[in-house]
């Protein structure tokens, strides 16, 4: 039976916070509108939430089958993370923007996935499982979605107030860090992955 946990609500809602860290990815955000890129804040946290909930429910069914497991996911996301960083830091564009699709495109991915929605969390989720009640747990998502809007609309604001100088320099620090996070979540991962595929091909 589902039961009603301020402590574990709290607990999970920190967790997911600390996980989805939407106020650190500020300058990334950023960094997609200087590119002209469309984000919609409503769409991002309702779209971050049901392919959030829908991983909890179904995320270990749907890596078993596509024969998948959490690293070789994490890895995917890594890379993704590793070439958006390599945006920030140089000033490139790798993700094209096609503007017939600016709208879905800039929201759904790189915003939801893997900023948002990534392995971090999913499989964070996958964890909770076994510690939290469901229904405790998509509390503290609803919470952390409802921050994920108030970030993503007030971005404009943010940028005011770092100004243009200010949000430069933000957005090549935290392309470094989020290169540093990518590769780290990409070698840890990266020697998981390949010593499963070991002991399957062995």
């Amino acid at each position: 039976m589902a039961i009603l946990s301020g402590v574990e609500i709290i607990s999970a809602f920190l967790v997911l916070f600390a996980i989805i860290d939407v106020t650190g990815s500020v300058p990334i955000f950023l960094n997609l509108k200087s590119q002209q890129k469309t984000i919609h804040p409503e769409k991002a946290a309702l779209y971050s939430f049901l392919v959030l909930v829908g991983f909890l429910f179904v995320g270990e069914w749907i890596l078993k089958l596509f024969q998948l497991d959490i690293s070789a996911f994490a890895v995917a996301g890594a890379v993704v993370l590793l070439i958006i960083s390599i945006e920030m830091i140089f000033g490139v564009e790798i993700f094209k923007n096609d503007n017939s699709t600016a709208d879905i495109s800039s929201t759904l991915f790189p915003v939801v996935f893997p900023l948002i929605a990534g392995p971090g969390s999913f499989t964070t989720l996958l964890s909770m499982r076994a510690e939290f009640h469901v229904v405790n747990i998509i509390i503290a998502l609803i919470l952390n979605m409802v921050i994920v809007y108030l970030v993503l609309r007030y971005l404009d604001l943010v940028k005011k107030i770092l100004g243009e100088s200010g949000a430069y320099i933000l957005r090549k620090f935290f392309g470094v860090i989020l290169m540093a996070i990518s590769v780290k979540l990409l070698t840890s991962n990266l020697s998981a992955l390949i010593a499963t595929v070991s002991v399957t091909a062995g």
